[in-house]
């Protein structure tokens, strides 16, 4: 049976689908969020941080759907089999890029509430391993997908 790609009830209705969709924008979120706060600090705009402020926000936002939805894709595809190789490692970086993408955005919070305040020393670090984290996770599911095989 061959897959018609211009089907919506099939494409919505795929068991995995809705993870493949989601998690794109809370990627691109995080990642012009780390950008715009680096180019807010480098050119000293207030208005870069406020739009830094923002992604770092949807990103932290959108990834808890796109976290729910790939925890069900392993629940609806794999019936909860015990998760190993690439799929585990997915799963366990892509979980502590979550927390760490919530971390990242409550330190910007903390900041927005006290503009008196210098941001913390290890803002840049911590944002640093969060960018590794996720990107590492999105290699990974590009491998899960297909998308990164031959």
């Amino acid at each position: 049976m061959t897959l018609n790609p211009w089907d919506i009830r099939a494409a919505l209705f795929a068991r995995h689908a809705q993870h493949v969709v989601l998690i794109h924008f809370p990627i691109a979120l995080f990642l012009a969020g780390v950008a715009l706060d680096l180019a807010a600090t480098w050119t000293r705009r207030k208005d870069l941080a406020v739009a830094a402020y923002y992604n770092l926000a949807f990103a932290a936002l959108c990834a808890l759907p796109a976290a729910a939805t790939g925890l069900l894709a392993w629940q609806w595809d794999l019936e909860g089999r015990r998760l190993k190789g690439i799929l585990l490692f997915h799963l366990l970086s892509g979980g502590a890029a979550l927390v760490l993408m919530l971390a990242v955005w409550r330190v910007h919070l903390a900041a927005r509430r006290r503009p008196d305040q210098p941001f913390p020393a290890f803002r840049w670090p911590f944002q640093a391993v969060a960018v590794a984290l996720v990107m590492v996770t999105g290699h990974l599911g590009g491998f899960l997908s297909g998308v990164n095989h031959p």
